[in-house]
């Protein structure tokens, strides 16, 4: 049996790794259903280091790494962010899952539920009460995860990939006092 995936928390010196890490998850993730332009302007503004630096360096984020297996290198990450919610949700003392992903191969390893059991951990230890996201409405693989994980539909709102605005939906649970 394989051990479970191992999560902790980013510094500033897995910026670059975060970076490249992203920008290959992201591309992964949404490369059939966008163009290659639109997807491309994303990334390039998204995930430098330097910018992945300043987030991991800005006190409203948190950024998880998980490893699976012996390999020393990260196989997904996630980021929350506290800061004003959507409208559209409702619940008590709300954060943002803003991103949370697994590289294609190492799906199925169970670094997505360790990902996601750590951030409902991370924020109910921070006193959050909501976990919010959005999510592409043409990302059904990732819409089922949610769904697993107890999220509902809550509203929508825009998501700009490049020069194509897209519709999210936004999906709300509860987090649990620890």
């Amino acid at each position: 049996m394989n051990d479970p995936p191992r999560i902790r928390p980013a510094t500033t010196e897995d910026a670059t790794v975060i970076a490249e890490l992203g920008a290959r998850t992201f591309h992964e993730a949404f490369a059939d259903g966008n163009s290659s332009a639109d997807l491309t302007a994303y990334i390039e503004q998204a995930f430098t280091p330097a910018r992945i630096r300043a987030e991991i360096e800005d006190r409203a984020s948190t950024f998880l790494l998980a490893f699976a297996g012996p390999d020393p290198a990260p196989t997904g990450y996630a980021k929350l962010r506290a800061g004003e919610a959507d409208p559209c949700v409702r619940g008590p003392m709300p954060v943002e899952l803003e991103r949370i992903y697994v590289e294609r191969k190492a799906m199925g390893n169970g670094a997505g539920g360790a990902l996601m059991a750590a951030c409902l951990d991370q924020a109910a230890a921070a006193g959050y009460r909501t976990l919010w996201l959005g999510v592409w409405e043409c990302n059904r693989q990732a819409m089922a995860f949610y769904r697993k994980w107890g999220f509902e539909a809550a509203g929508e709102h825009i998501f700009q990939l490049g020069s194509d605005a897209q519709t999210d939906l936004v999906l709300v649970r509860a987090v649990e006092s620890p």
